[in-house]
């Protein structure tokens, strides 16, 4: 693999530009002195900021973008390999570079390196391990798969030891970026496209947590399935986080939760009781995202009161149980979960919120996960008190799998939930209009353009 030399600065190409994760890759090149160029399909407020910083950008991908003094040219796994660009760069003898790889290279420029991986949680637990590391003056830099509205998008450029990023089993992209503090949330099976199963993901889960240096440390969920199969033979340090007190170093007991469903607990470390953290983002799910954080704050050598600071200070990112206002007094909610095990989540997270009734409008993500998921969607939706269902988001598969919403709403309702399906956002913004009623809960969920529904039900 090609090796850039982070000193000398030359030209690089990002090939897909626009992408959450590239978008900040290119951003601290610049910030580096490194001349970038790139190509995305259409113009976007990610890609305008980084012309703002000197960014050159097409809005088109062909061959004429590459130039000859181009030195690197780096492309997310969406990109085909017959690409125009990619094409252009191996006639010209230009070294090519996925995103994961170039990532990883960057990594191994800062002594303090802090990978998130787990099927979810990742974007919420980088942006509060982020908001404490910005409480303690570290200056780190970060890369979040989110918007963070303290940092003002998904890319904060530090000048410090530390970065932290998401690692993402996708394409297993994250074998690319050994981390020093490594963490893995939950393991879960996903990305159905890609794995094979459920053993195939945890395979890549166990080889990451095995790129952990020896002065390194892994902090692992102990409610993983055999966690051990995780943790056995490893060199680096393990920290364990929590439901059990008597398995895990860092656990939470004595939850309660407010009216809006933020959690506080008494942090339990090594079965002593050390501190009483409040939370200002909701759901059980995050309690255990802040035991990883604090975990990792505490590896750091942070102080409890700065900790503290900055877990008061986080207040959720973009997508993420984010209230969005309400229409004929119907609070609307918008949120990312797109995995049973996320839509569970959401759904007791939301059962702490006062409301009449709880209506799900869920639109899936990708044909291959709706099929393999199909019965795990169904059960996780059959407990909202309605449910509303849009077409399927493709996002990078075609429909080979012979599967719609349709499939999903049968399942659902044979579960003895009000369900229903409508091919178009309009249609079910009118529905919703219709039958929602004042003291209601909307929740628009799912990882494509949902967030769309919730937005015309508040402008109109």
């Amino acid at each position: 693999m090609y090796q850039l030399n982070f000193n000398t600065p030359v030209k690089l190409h990002f090939t897909g530009i626009g992408g959450i994760s590239m978008s900040g890759l290119a951003e601290i090149m610049i910030s580096r002195g490194f001349t970038v160029t790139g190509s995305d399909t259409r113009p976007s407020e990610i890609t305008g900021h980084l012309e703002t910083l000197g960014a050159e950008i097409y809005y088109d991908q062909v061959y004429e973008n590459v130039a000859d003094d181009v030195a690197v040219l780096i492309y997310t796994a969406a990109v085909k390999q017959d690409n125009p660009e990619l094409a252009a760069a191996r006639e010209k003898n230009i070294p090519l570079l996925t995103r994961a790889e170039f990532l990883g290279q960057i990594m191994n420029n800062y002594p303090i390196s802090i990978g998130v991986s787990g099927t979810h949680g990742k974007t919420t637990t980088t942006s509060m391990i982020s908001q404490i590391l910005l409480a303690a003056d570290t200056d780190p830099t970060i890369l979040v798969g989110g918007i963070m509205p303290v940092i003002k998008g998904n890319t904060r450029i530090g000048h410090s030891d530390y970065i932290i990023t998401e690692s993402c089993e996708y394409t297993n992209s994250f074998l690319s970026f050994p981390p020093k503090i490594g963490i893995i949330l939950n393991v879960a099976a996903d990305h159905l496209d890609f794995f094979k199963d459920l053993d195939d993901i945890r395979h890549s889960f166990k080889t990451y947590a095995s790129l952990i240096p020896e002065d390194g440390t892994l902090i692992i969920n102990s409610d993983i399935d055999n966690v051990e199969y995780f943790t056995k033979d490893l060199k680096c340090r393990v920290i364990t986080v929590g439901s059990d007190p008597e398995k895990s170093d860092y656990s939470a007991v004595n939850i309660t939760y407010d009216d809006y469903a933020h959690g506080s607990y008494d942090l339990i470390i090594h079965k002593e009781f050390q501190m009483h953290v409040t939370l200002a983002v909701t759901g059980q799910h995050n309690i255990y995202n802040s035991l990883a954080s604090i975990a990792t704050a505490q590896i750091l050598g942070l102080r409890p009161d700065v900790i503290l600071e900055g877990l008061s200070q986080y207040t959720g990112t973009d997508r993420r149980f984010q209230y969005k206002g309400k229409f004929q007094n119907v609070v609307i909610i918008d949120d990312y979960a797109h995995h049973p095990d996320e839509i569970r989540a959401t759904i007791e997270t939301a059962k702490h919120c006062p409301h009449k009734k709880m209506w799900i409008v869920f639109q899936p993500h990708t044909y291959s996960r709706t099929k393999a998921l199909l019965e795990e969607f169904a059960q996780e939706l059959s407990k909202a008190d309605a449910v509303v269902l849009a077409d399927i988001y493709a996002a990078r598969e075609k429909n080979t799998h012979e599967i719609s919403s349709m499939d999903l709403m049968e399942k659902i309702k044979n579960l003895g939930t009000e369900t229903y399906y409508f091919p178009s956002f309009l249609e079910i913004e009118n529905f919703l209009r219709k039958n929602c009623s004042s003291g209601d809960l909307l929740i628009t969920m799912g990882a494509g353009d949902v967030v769309k529904i919730g937005d015309d039900l508040l402008e109109k």
